[in-house]
């Protein structure tokens, strides 16, 4: 039980009327999840407010209630607290009643466009193998040491969160790593939040749905920056252009790392090939199995990581060799097969670019490279022809399929793919709805050692269409197809 002043502590609060003292046996802020002696924070969501589920939650037991403006008829017996910003107050008193546990654990914060999943996995991975017990918050899963516990967000909301950080605890874990996604920032998730440290892999189009402007984006990504506490370190990529407007007004220790420039931690590429990468890193020669310059960002970011938390570098570089990567992020499916095939997450042109210009420097000029590409339905429409642009630029042949549609018409989203295909490259486009079939196709066009890559979902095993979310890999799919074409 928790008295109501004591999990109101750092709320900003501008009204208040009741008992502060009443105890409280949980928190929720979805009016379903109430029981007796809860607390009720009624939040402002995108799909609904909260505000109007507050009678519904003190039907169910609701003794206290957190809002931004009072209902018109208040109840006896039920203390009423009004905040400015409900959803940040909601993260604060969250982290108050699970006793703050991110304070008690190694908490790192990794923010970006691109490189947030497999940031945070080879970090954990790469802990793990240094024998600590650690947490794992990522969009692939989430996980408790060994445990793994489904992901349904980039971050969890708040009382997830904290929970999550809880049952790690519990477990002895002593770090844990986590993907912050500018939603997040945004809606207050990780407000209350202890960091020991935050990263910025890199910035680009994406999520301009929600968002609005590039702008509000940046913004988002450096609200992360601004509230880490000074004893936490800032780590920025110094070779993307806002790199350092993320330390601007951060009082958090500042680093930095790069390929290209001068920065605190710096690395370069000696060989890059389907077999991995070589690094040269701190006067060093490492081999490591990831692929491509981009990985060659994600291995430095969490080589920096580790040594701004206090790791010998050099059991870092020998561990971190031997890890492979996230699931679905440049991932070959059966290697050594008449062609090779590559599975990636990649839904952002900055993203696909990036994946498309890896495979370009493997190829020996003989071999096609066919690409899978769609974009998701209910999201930022303004990357979709500048996607289909630079699948065309790096391919021979790309085939625009369905991706998530969610509530769109998968051939309405097609079309605007179509708007960014210029009069020459036309030709070497076709359009197939059915994503299995578009991935067949892809097998059946591909001669021996050509290249495909099926890009936009990567780990994900289902295709979310009007509301429903249906079976589908990609990986099991091309998996089936490579062996069917490949005898």
């Amino acid at each position: 039980m928790h008295e109501l002043k004591d999990i109101l502590y750092k709320v900003n609060i501008t009204s208040a009327s009741g008992d502060m003292s009443i105890s409280l046996k949980g928190i929720a802020f979805d009016s379903r999840k109430v029981k007796d002696a809860f607390l009720f924070v009624a939040v402002k969501g995108i799909q609904s407010d909260g505000h109007e589920f507050i009678k519904a939650a003190i039907q169910k037991g609701a003794v206290a209630i957190v809002c931004e403006k009072l209902p018109e008829a208040l109840s006896e017996n039920i203390t009423y607290v009004t905040v400015k910003d409900s959803a940040k107050a909601l993260g604060t008193i969250a982290a108050n009643f699970y006793g703050n546990p991110s304070a008690k654990l190694k908490l790192v914060g990794v923010t970006g466009t691109n490189g947030k999943t497999t940031v945070v996995t080879l970090l954990y991975k790469l802990f793990t193998s240094m024998e600590y017990s650690t947490g794992l918050l990522s969009t692939v899963e989430n996980k408790v040491n060994n445990e793994v516990i489904v992901a349904t967000h980039t971050t969890p909301d708040p009382i997830q969160i904290n929970e999550l950080l809880v049952k790690m605890l519990e477990a002895g874990c002593t770090h844990c790593f986590m993907e912050v996604s500018s939603h997040a920032v945004v809606q207050g998730r990780v407000e209350g939040l202890t960091f020991a440290g935050g990263v910025f892999t890199n910035i680009s189009h994406d999520h301009l749905d929600y968002h609005r402007t590039f702008e509000s984006y940046i913004r988002a990504k450096k609200g992360f920056f601004d509230e880490l506490p000074s004893d936490a370190f800032a780590l920025v990529n110094l070779d993307d252009k806002r790199g350092m407007v993320m330390l601007q007004n951060t009082k958090a220790s500042k680093r930095t790392y790069a390929l290209k420039k001068m920065a605190d931690f710096k690395a370069k590429v000696m060989t890059n090939s389907l077999e991995g990468l070589e690094l040269e890193i701190e006067n060093r020669n490492v081999w490591f199995k990831l692929i491509g310059d981009f990985n060659a960002y994600n291995l430095l970011s969490v080589y920096a990581t580790a040594v701004l938390l206090g790791e010998d570098p050099e059991t870092v570089l020998m561990k971190l060799s031997a890890l492979s990567g996230a699931a679905g992020r440049f991932e070959l499916i059966l290697p050594g097969s008449k062609f090779t095939a590559i599975v990636d997450y990649s839904h952002t042109p900055d993203a696909l670019k990036n994946v498309l210009e890896t495979i370009t420097q493997f190829r020996t000029g003989q071999e096609q490279v066919i690409s899978i590409v769609g974009c998701g339905g209910d999201r930022d429409k303004m990357k979709r022809p500048l996607m289909a642009a630079i699948a065309c630029k790096y391919s021979n042949k790309a085939i625009f399929t369905s991706d998530n549609p969610r509530n769109e018409d998968p051939m309405e989203i097609i079309k605007d793919m179509q708007k960014g295909v210029g009069v020459t490259d036309a030709k070497k486009t076709l359009v197939i709805v059915d994503r299995e079939e578009a991935i067949k196709t892809a097998c059946m066009m591909a001669k021996e050692k050509d290249i495909i890559l099926v890009a936009g979902k990567g780990h994900e095993t289902y295709q979310e269409i009007k509301g429903v979310k249906y079976p589908f890999d990609d990986k099991e799919v091309l998996e089936r197809m490579l062996k069917m074409f490949s005898n």
